[in-house]
């Protein structure tokens, strides 16, 4: 396994693999990886085979962090997440610093933007989040020059983003959204389950029930979305530690809210757990 630092290295390695015919398979982090991430890197590999070139990259992208999020205390640990890439077959981790990606940021004024599948949920409560997503994703494709990048359905509206930018500006990437990864109890496996205490912990598994609460009320019949948002808030204040952002029904392809939920509708939910911000989404 190799570690790039240099973002004209990392182009440089990649043409070079695209001039022997390899295909390149890309999965980008932000690190303090967990079993969710490297289940993407098993689709990596299978989707590219043994000959492919599977590459992580590892970035706490400073442009998706609003002023008040949690930016200097994102979780790290490089040598931690290098070990787990090795085992599970990471051809190169591509880890650079700020000054690769942006070089002076008082000067980097590029920004890509998607204006319709950003706007609600994630792009409501975190007005730039978006924006930057789209940005470094972009730079990140014409680093790794990946044929194909695997993102991860917890991120439901962040993958619809991304799908939409490399349909829309052409990139010759083609993505794929891998299933949700939970623990046992169904917590959606996240690198910011780390802030939560016990209690926090033990508490925030009420997404989930959330989430399939929702899934039964639909099975039999549709439901109008202001009688379950309210059953789903009710539920949500039997957890002291938790203080609803949103829930959200809508159409899976259009993004738009629908009034009456039935199978088929996608659900999103965020939640502050203490002051950790979950989200989750499901296909209802």
């Amino acid at each position: 396994m190799r570690v790039i630092h240099s973002a004209k290295s990392m182009q440089e390695t990649a043409l070079g693999f695209k001039r022997q015919s390899k295909s390149i398979a890309f999965v980008p982090t932000m690190g303090f990886l967990h079993q969710g991430h490297i289940s993407l890197v098993h689709h990596a590999r299978q989707a590219v085979g043994k000959d492919g070139i599977v590459v992580l990259s590892i970035y706490v992208n400073p442009t998706q962090f609003g002023p008040n999020e949690d930016l200097s205390k994102y979780p790290r640990d490089f040598e931690r997440d290098s070990s787990l890439c090795q085992e599970a077959g990471v051809d190169i981790i591509f880890a650079p610093d700020d000054a690769q990606m942006y070089g002076n940021r008082d000067s980097f004024s590029t920004f890509v933007v998607e204006e319709k599948l950003s706007v609600g949920m994630e792009g409501s409560s975190r007005p730039t989040h978006f924006r930057g997503v789209t940005t470094v994703v972009a730079k990140l494709f014409n680093l790794v020059l990946p044929d194909l990048a695997i993102f991860g359905a917890k991120d439901y509206q962040q993958a619809a983003v991304v799908e939409r930018m490399v349909h829309d500006l052409n990139f010759p990437v083609t993505i794929s959204v891998a299933p949700t990864v939970r623990e046992q109890d169904g917590l959606a496996m996240s690198s910011r389950n780390k802030y939560l205490s016990a209690d926090e912990r033990q508490q925030a598994t009420i997404l989930w029930k959330m989430l399939q609460h929702a899934i039964v009320r639909v099975s039999a019949q549709a439901v109008r979305s202001a009688v379950l948002l309210n059953e789903l808030e009710e539920k949500l204040a039997s957890c002291p530690s938790a203080k609803l952002d949103y829930i959200e029904f809508f159409d899976p392809e259009t993004f738009h809210p629908v009034s009456e939920v039935k199978k088929g509708m996608q659900m999103a939910v965020a939640v502050l757990m203490g002051k950790t911000r979950l989200i989750d989404n499901i296909r209802l």
